[in-house]
């Protein structure tokens, strides 16, 4: 088993909605296990105030959101909610469509690095 990634996606109707995806291991070695490559364009770190909170948005672009250090709550628009915690790895691909709903979490400011994939 590979390691769960929480992916954000939007149907063709324009609603978003929350499915689960699995990076595999390609190889196993004295040093570990490790996924393919796979694509990415840059890293881009961010800060976000503990009173971060965003009304509906699509994301501005295909990205894996990895949370350093604090958790945040995202709302799919068919209502489902999950609570993304520190360590846990988002890819978010909901660009069209109504988007999502940002929640900060326990009133902390939130580290976390953007992985871009176009």
């Amino acid at each position: 088993m590979g390691i769960r990634v929480h992916n954000l996606y939007c149907d063709a109707q324009g609603e978003s909605h929350w499915r689960d995806v699995q990076v595999d291991w390609a190889q196993e070695g004295p040093e570990g296990k490790t996924s393919a490559r796979l694509p990415a364009t840059g890293i881009i770190f961010r800060q976000t105030q503990a009173e971060h909170d965003r009304p509906w948005h699509p994301a501005p672009r295909r990205q894996y959101i990895i949370n350093l250090d604090a958790g945040v709550e995202l709302t799919a628009s068919d209502g489902e909610s999950r609570v993304i915690g520190a360590g846990e790895i988002i890819l978010v691909e909901d660009i069209t469509g109504r988007g999502h709903l940002s929640k900060s979490v326990n009133n902390q400011m939130r580290h976390s690095i953007f992985v871009p994939i176009e």
